[in-house]
């Protein structure tokens, strides 16, 4: 197993993490270590996807208290300036990583270049794959009806050693039902998974990670969207030279239109005006610096 420590700081975490080249990184919270970039007053992890896996996959081993991953694209940017609950579940993450490659690009732009997108479905997938090697339990919560069994089917015949220790996909409205909500934490601290992906969409995901983490007692949580419908073939996913080129969201645009057409026209058109202001903001400081 990873040599790993870790120490507390205030809602984040201080960890130091041993990869698998053998070398040792350092992620400090509040952006001490300096490899954080700010787009639109959201701090994000630079952190390679290696890297965010080896330090998920070490948390959870080591039995970490209890702590959440978010996954950050344009859409929760947008929200994240009108929310002040999102930015206090921002605030508490174990690691904010770019799912969205337009937040690469921003970061690019602002001359605070980011390793990699991060994907929260390959996150899902790769995370899991490395789950049955290391005999970590994984748990699978939300998502459409039958999204998560058929996952983790997947999953599972991919990776036979895979350890699925429980699925759920909660009705409409079980935040407000506290029976159903407390019946969803003792499932899942019956089943004491390691590692609990939680796909209930943006931002609610979020939230119930951010109010429940506690009570789930689970060492990491990850906010994973759609991708329970991606892995187990309910949603077909973008070709690959799409999600490259950053046009995944054209195309889940095109498959589910009316479902997803105002988020996507004006949302990221609402991104690439905060994009732009803070970049003629630096402009202008650096002008009179």
């Amino acid at each position: 197993m990873r040599d790993t420590l870790f120490f507390p700081f205030e809602a984040r975490y201080h960890s130091i993490a041993k990869p698998r080249d053998g070398s040792m990184y350092v992620m400090q919270a509040g952006g001490e270590s300096g490899r954080r970039a700010t787009i639109a007053g959201v701090a994000i992890d630079a952190l390679s996807f290696d890297e965010v896996v080896d330090a998920i996959l070490a948390y959870a081993a080591a039995g970490g208290a209890p702590a959440y991953v978010v996954t950050p694209n344009a859409h929760h940017v947008v929200l994240l300036q009108s929310d002040p609950l999102l930015r206090e579940v921002y605030a508490g993450a174990l690691l904010v990583v770019p799912d969205g490659v337009p937040l690469l690009w921003g970061a690019a732009l602002l001359g605070t270049p980011l390793p990699s997108r991060v994907n929260g479905t390959d996150l899902f997938e790769t995370l899991c794959a490395l789950a049955a090697r290391d005999g970590l339990r994984v748990f699978l919560l939300g998502g459409r009806a039958g999204a998560a069994v058929a996952a983790a089917a997947r999953l599972s015949a991919r990776h036979p050693a895979l350890e699925v220790c429980g699925t759920y996909c909660p009705p409409f409205g079980f935040e407000n039902d506290p029976v159903e909500s407390e019946q969803i934490l003792r499932r899942i601290r019956a089943a004491r998974p390691h590692l609990l992906f939680v796909g209930l969409g943006a931002p609610k995901q979020e939230y119930w990670m951010y109010r429940n983490r506690v009570a789930a007692e689970v060492p990491v949580s990850l906010g994973i969207g759609v991708s329970f419908e991606l892995v187990g073939g309910v949603v077909a996913r973008a070709p690959r030279w799409m999600q490259r080129a950053g046009l995944e969201w054209f195309y889940r645009l095109s498959t589910e239109p009316k479902r997803l057409w105002r988020r996507y026209v004006f949302g990221n058109a609402a991104f690439c005006v905060l994009l732009a202001r803070q970049f003629a903001a630096r402009r202008i400081l650096r002008r009179r610096a």
